[in-house]
């Protein structure tokens, strides 16, 4: 029996007796036959609960769920209190058509200058860049190509590049985000099925309209071209997908993309669109963004609505963009923002804003922001390369901007974790339960049944806790915020992992791997925190870096606005994927899709 232990309210604890206690994560890595066994063993009805158990009490989940009294009342959803207007910003129509709004956008951005983006000659950028949506328009008018032959030739490789897509859909017509647009397979797109990474869930869920988001980027002139491979359910930060194939990094193919928008990082790094749609439950969007070196914003919890995707009825997880830059991150963003009219009334959302780039007041708001580090936890990574160049970038910023950062404490890290795991599990169980219960459940791939398996285990009690952990993290990153502006930290714990071979075909279950991938991106899940990754550089294998800015609810233009000047900052470390393709020139880097 464990020792029971009772909290200090939230608002009694000294922060200056808090100590950073770096995760150790205890459970098997298997793959391959080991890991078959595995998922039999964890969905037998005795042994499998015993193992659950073990590994909850080997990794401290049982003594804060089970040992500890928590004073706080549960927050089973994400409440914020009121934030003041941000500066320098723009606002949005909660209500505007999407076309209007990304109008609206274009006209924050920067002096577009086509001089800086294409040589005379030949049609090349002066140094590697990624092609903006601003480029496209620019290519259209200038007739350089057309929206016709752009979208031919993504279909033509995205048709070659299987992995990365679950359904290829043709869609012409252009008018306002000249760009192809992947969408991640748990999002609806009209006709074709939503199967969030499955075999089957199309077989029960029919899909009869647009998701809400889709439709907004249909209305605003964006050409779809396809539903994107993601980890089955997103449960999984690797992209591992045995049904229908793990895409391959395009930095580096023997390593995974990350997950779970895992299809719409690897079709944005690789050039083949300016944006895709993700969703992040855990991470989903800010990982691959950043193993995959592009941007990956996830937005406040409530600010895009989540009608006609599979996690309407979820407290965690957004749709938010991955694009090749932070400009198109904004135009996506303003195309797809607008709360549901539920949403409205229980989280009474601030208008939606953007941060006015054009304007000659930027360099003095960002030199009033002041950043948050934790520095203990800003260094628990597997590599100091992506701690140092972390560093680096905000050493320019105060030499640059004069952007201050101060230091930070984050109690109850560990408990953070548990809150996560049980929220985001009991959401996925409430989705797919039913359907298990019917049969279907042994069609799920091993690294789903595993992880489900471990949810089951989880009482209503746990649930509860769970709430009451969210309140109290949710007060000790309010009163952060008193203070700082962006909390700042890595993405991700490591850069992108090795894919095995014998993972391939069955899965894996490496939870020391996930929790590295998502130790940095739990906290904007947990408290429906706008969070953003802005790829920074590279490690000594050539493998991007991420750098996450975590804002005050509401307030995505701050973070966008930063994500900004970091990324010019960092322009220059940016590197031509391995697999990267040419949209304009028609070609790729490589001559392999010729064969």
């Amino acid at each position: 029996m464990g020792k029971k232990q009772i909290m200090l309210p939230a608002n009694e604890v000294d922060l200056t007796a808090v100590k950073y206690v770096p995760e150790k994560i205890e459970a098997p890595h298997l793959t391959g036959l080991w890991f078959k066994l595995f998922v039999k063993v964890m969905e037998a009805p005795v042994i499998g609960s015993l193992i659950a158990s073990h590994l909850k009490e080997k990794n401290g989940i049982t003594e804060i769920l089970k040992n500890t009294v928590i004073p706080e009342v549960p927050m089973f959803i994400p409440q914020f209190p009121l934030q003041e207007p941000e500066p320098g910003v723009v606002c949005l129509e909660e209500d505007g058509k999407p076309e209007e709004r990304v109008a609206l956008a274009l006209k924050c951005l920067p002096h577009y200058d086509p001089t800086c983006r294409w040589s005379s000659d030949s049609g090349e950028p002066f140094q590697f860049r990624y092609w903006k949506i601003r480029d496209y328009g620019y290519a259209y008018r200038s007739k350089l190509t057309t929206p016709s032959m752009a979208s031919d030739f993504s279909f033509f490789v995205l048709f070659r590049s299987s992995s990365r897509l679950i359904n290829l859909c043709h869609a012409k017509g252009c008018r306002t985000l000249y760009l192809s647009n992947g969408v991640k397979d748990d999002i609806d797109c009209y006709p074709h099925p939503s199967k969030g990474g499955s075999k089957w869930f199309h077989e029960v869920r029919q899909v009869k309209a647009d998701g809400v988001s889709v439709s907004r980027l249909r209305n605003s002139g964006a050409i779809l071209v396809g539903k994107t491979n993601m980890h089955e359910f997103g449960m999984g930060t690797t992209g591992n997908n045995p049904n229908y194939g793990t895409p391959g990094n395009p930095h580096n193919p023997k390593r995974y993309t990350g997950g779970s928008s895992s299809g719409s990082a690897a079709i944005v790094a690789s050039g083949l669109c300016s944006a895709a749609l993700g969703t992040d439950g855990g991470g989903s969007v800010r990982i691959p963004a950043s193993l995959c070196g592009v941007v990956g914003l996830k937005t406040t919890f409530g600010r895009t609505d989540l009608t006609g995707s599979l996690w309407e009825a979820g407290t965690v997880t957004i749709i938010g963009p991955i694009t090749a830059t932070v400009e198109d991150a904004i135009l996506v963003y303003a195309a797809i923002s607008g709360s549901s009219p539920a949403d409205r009334i229980r989280l009474n959302p601030s208008i939606p804003c953007l941060p006015d780039l054009s304007s000659s007041e930027g360099s003095n708001i960002l030199g009033s922001l002041t950043l948050g580090k934790y520095t203990k936890w800003f260094n628990d990574v597997s590599s100091t390369d992506i701690s140092d160049k972390c560093e680096d970038v905000l050493n320019q910023l105060f030499r640059l901007y004069g952007c201050k950062t101060t230091e930070i404490v984050i109690p109850e890290l560990r408990e953070l974790r548990t809150a996560h795991t049980v929220t985001f599990g009991s959401e996925s169980l409430c989705l797919l339960n039913p359907d298990c219960e019917a049969g279907k459940g042994v069609r799920l791939t091993n690294d789903t049944r595993t992880n489900l398996a471990l949810f089951r285990s989880f009482a209503a009690s746990d649930y509860i806790s769970a709430q009451c952990l969210r309140r109290r993290i949710m007060y000790y990153h309010m009163e952060i915020f008193k203070k700082v502006d962006v909390i700042v930290t890595p993405t991700t714990g490591m850069t992108a992992p090795e894919i095995p071979e014998s993972a391939l075909a069955v899965g894996e279950t490496n939870l020391q791997v996930v929790a590295s991938l998502m130790q940095f991106a739990m906290t904007a899940n947990v408290l429906g925190l706008p969070a953003i990754s802005v790829p920074i550089g590279h490690d000594k294998q050539g493998l991007p870096i991420g750098l996450q800015l975590i804002g005050r609810p509401w307030c995505e233009a701050s973070i966008l606005r930063l994500a900004a000047a970091i990324e010019e900052i960092s322009a220059e470390y940016r590197k031509k994927p391995v697999e990267f393709y040419d949209i304009f020139k028609g070609k790729s880097n490589f001559n392999s899709f010729h064969d």
